[in-house]
């Protein structure tokens, strides 16, 4: 592959904004970052025209995109929803599943790994995010009730023995056999995370001395401030905010959490703890109207108006039509977040959590070239996965 040298750009690195800045890409690395023009001899040149030069965007909770889910059954959809969200910025994700009977979750993780070697025209798939089936069933959200149950050991045992690619399980702690649950994913390296809870303080404080590190969507399907017997308990919205290293992410659309609540959970948590989520079902990057949750065999009915897809009652959010641009563009211009404190939580955070913050996550020499061009309004422009543009728009060249 010929070096990519992209100039005059307004570059976003972990310590610094360097405008009129060069990146230059050498077999998917990024080998040089300057504050001046550097000559690469027969270098594939990208003008960024002054737009900000980001690493590339990192989404550890999504469902789907494009017309298409995950737990479709079809390496198509887990390919489709790749390319789909590499077009707004996105150039990792870890696919992400609902609650299922065990024998569909094992049908994924094998369509994932198919997918996942056919992949070459979209966000990189770095491993599986299993969410459910162990749930509060008062918190279910629009999670399928009939396959709701507690952790089983043999159950989940079986599932990650079957695949070495789940990199996090979500799971409500204080169900029975919860935090055995959170010990064992400890013990074979998968992160634990807290969701679909009513768990309050107490039980919070425990399930995170036992492996639960992050909190799943804070806020949404999880329990706050609440009153049993006249006496009211901290939920698990309030440990997350007390419990200083915890990690929590965000569905930051400005639907499931308006400004003032992201301007919280930033203030409270700050970059370095909270992650931008999408979230996103089948219908993020489709027109509104009807969609399905979930699989197009049994999944849940839905209708996408206001920039959320809802239940048909319109009684309750039933999932996400963002996509990353949109975050970042809503931390910025609803909660008035740092342009590089936003990015830093779709980028940095994320990869640290996931463990991959040695070669991804920012932009410094040395790390995998997954860099993303936007302008003012965080309107994409292009991206880069592993040194290839996988998304272009008119407005940014490519000068061979």
């Amino acid at each position: 592959m010929k070096p990519i040298k992209i100039t005059n750009g307004t570059l976003l690195t972990p310590y610094r904004t360097i405008r009129g800045g060069t990146v230059v890409v050498t077999d998917g690395t990024i080998t040089d970052i300057s504050d001046r023009d550097i000559d690469i001899p027969e270098a594939i040149e990208i003008d960024a025209a002054g737009k900000y030069v980001a690493p590339g965007f990192i989404d550890i909770h999504i469902h789907g995109g494009g017309g298409y889910d995950f737990m479709d059954g079809s390496e198509e959809a887990f390919l489709k929803i790749a390319e789909l969200h590499a077009q707004y910025g996105t150039t990792a994700m870890v696919p992400t599943t609902l609650t299922s009977e065990k024998e569909d979750l094992l049908r994924t993780l094998d369509i994932f790994e198919q997918a996942k070697k056919a992949n070459t025209a979209g966000a990189q798939l770095l491993g599986m995010h299993l969410e459910g089936p162990y749930f509060a069933l008062n918190q279910r959200g629009a999670q399928d009730p009939r396959y709701i149950r507690d952790p089983d050991p043999a159950e989940y045992r079986e599932v990650l023995s079957h695949s070495s690619s789940i990199l996090r399980w979500s799971a409500a702690p204080e169900r029975p056999g919860a935090i055995e649950f959170g010990r064992y994913l400890r013990s074979r390296g998968v992160l634990a995370a807290l969701a679909h809870t009513d768990a309050v303080y107490d039980e919070v404080l425990e399930a995170f001395e036992h492996g639960y590190n992050l909190a799943t969507h804070l806020y949404s399907a999880m329990l706050g401030v609440t009153r049993r017997n006249a006496f009211r308990y901290a939920g698990a919205v309030e440990a997350a905010f007390l419990i200083e290293e915890m990690d929590v992410e965000i569905i930051a659309d400005g639907v499931h959490l308006p400004p003032p609540l992201l301007k919280l959970v930033y203030k409270i948590k700050g970059p370095d703890r909270t992650v931008l989520i999408t979230d996103a079902m089948r219908a993020a990057g489709m027109p509104p109207g009807e969609s399905t949750l979930g699989s197009l065999q049994n999944g849940l009915k839905v209708i996408v108006e206001d920039g959320v897809a809802k239940l048909p009652d319109r009684t309750a959010f039933a999932g996400s039509v963002a996509t990353a641009d949109r975050l970042v563009r809503t931390m910025v211009q609803q909660a008035d977040i740092p342009l590089l404190d936003a990015v830093r939580m779709i980028t940095a955070t994320p990869a640290r959590i996931m463990g991959v913050d040695s070669r991804k996550g920012s932009l410094l020499a040395g790390k995998d070239a997954d860099l993303v061009i936007f302008d003012e309004n965080i309107t994409i422009d292009t991206t880069m996965v592993m040194g290839k543009v996988v998304y272009q728009r008119n407005a940014v060249e490519l000068i061979s």
